[in-house]
């Protein structure tokens, strides 16, 4: 009666192992609609005029942009993004997409309508702050 009992509970703890070694990996969940598009670093802090960026991005251009500016799966392209490194979007390109919208041409996310409520000064925070952030994550 012993052995059979010690076979039965070796028999269980060889099943057990064979379970938790063979069992599947868990699927990465489906992106979802508003996802961040891209991962990135933030920088370990920022200066004065780009902590007043980051309000105001998050206030304006987050919604589409995503948080930290990583885009929004269909909705908006992340900034953080050597699309955007500014030797081929420069700050005027930021200022230009505020003012006028942006016609879609990099991203499938459609048109950038233009942005109200915005200051000069806003906008020009809002561009060091992502620059900044854009420099912690290697573009430049």
């Amino acid at each position: 009666m012993k052995k059979s009992v010690l076979l039965a509970a070796g028999a269980g703890l060889i099943a057990i192992a064979a379970f938790v070694a063979l069992k599947p990996e868990p699927r990465p969940a489906t992106p979802q609609k508003g996802d961040a598009l891209v991962e990135i670093t933030l920088p370990a802090s920022l200066g004065a005029e780009a902590a007043m960026g980051k309000t105001a991005f998050d206030a304006t251009c987050a919604t589409c942009h995503g948080e930290n500016a990583t885009g929004r799966l269909g909705m908006g392209p992340p900034l953080i993004h050597k699309i955007y490194e500014p030797s081929h979007h420069g700050d005027m390109a930021f200022i230009m997409a505020v003012q006028n919208g942006v016609r879609a041409h990099h991203w499938p996310f459609g048109d950038m309508p233009p942005q109200t409520g915005l200051t000069q000064a806003d906008v020009k925070n809002i561009i060091i702050y992502v620059r900044e952030v854009q420099r912690a994550n290697g573009i430049m």
